[in-house]
């Protein structure tokens, strides 16, 4: 692996999303809006990427856009750019409809309605590190099915010794469920996609299938916040003992 690779400089913030299952939170506001411990999830995967050194955020919108936009119109660390969409182009075609945005270096992608507590190493470092351009496409940060707060799901993918990432059989479980961050070479989007909307997971098969999809364990906590029940059992628990490690 190569440790010298340095931190993408470059994120996608997948914004776009409708948030139906959060309703009736989301009547009034996008989901990534929607405060946790007093900050909206948005703000806390932003605040992520100004820790380590991100200078640039393509944020993609779509319901209620708008006020993404304006609330993201003051902020300067990462430098905000907007991504509209007209219509939902879910998340491999929101990456790829920001390619001219982006630029050709490796990115980031985080999607903006998880919620993560990093371990001593802040897991965006984390992934920066563990990031070979040369033998991967791609390297997902991922989370234990057992320990993903909120998460009830059969899990996505099994990973190797290696990192070496395969995915579940539709019947199976596996034991490591995506965490919402990646590295991924933003060329991926480009080649051989539809004009319109496609699910990031059509990247990640022709990336495993090229044995070029790998994988890092996220050691501290991660939250599925997918519904109001969701959402208030992410913030009793972290009332009682991550308070301080995340509001700040």
């Amino acid at each position: 692996m190569t440790a010298t690779v340095p931190i993408p400089q470059t994120a996608m913030v997948l914004a776009a999303g409708q948030g139906v299952r959060m309703r009736p939170l989301t009547l009034d506001r996008p989901k990534p809006l929607i405060p946790i411990l007093g900050k909206p999830m948005l703000d806390h995967a932003l605040d992520r990427l100004a820790e380590v050194g991100v200078e640039r955020a393509v944020v993609n919108n779509h319901y209620l856009g708008r006020m993404i936009e304006d609330h993201l119109a003051g902020r300067s660390v990462p430098a905000i750019v907007p991504s509209p969409e007209a219509t939902l182009l879910e998340t491999g075609g929101g990456v790829k409809k920001a390619l001219p945005l982006l630029g050709p270096a490796p990115i980031y992608t985080v999607n903006a309605d998880i919620l993560w507590l990093d371990g001593p190493i802040p897991a965006l470092r984390r992934l920066a590190r563990h990031w070979d351009p040369e033998t991967m496409d791609a390297l997902l940060l991922l989370m234990a099915t057992t320990r993903a707060v909120g998460y009830e799901g059969r899990g996505d993918y099994h990973m190797d010794p290696l990192g070496r990432l395969t995915r579940r059989a539709e019947l199976e479980l596996a034991p490591f469920v995506f965490a919402g961050v990646q590295i991924v070479k933003p060329e991926l989007f480009a080649q051989d996609t539809p004009d319109g909307a496609f699910s990031t997971n059509l990247i990640w098969d022709r990336a495993q299938e090229a044995g070029r999809l790998f994988g890092l364990a996220h050691d501290g906590l991660w939250f599925h916040i997918g519904t109001p029940d969701g959402l208030k059992e992410a913030e009793d628990l972290l009332a009682i003992g991550g308070v301080r490690a995340i509001a700040h």
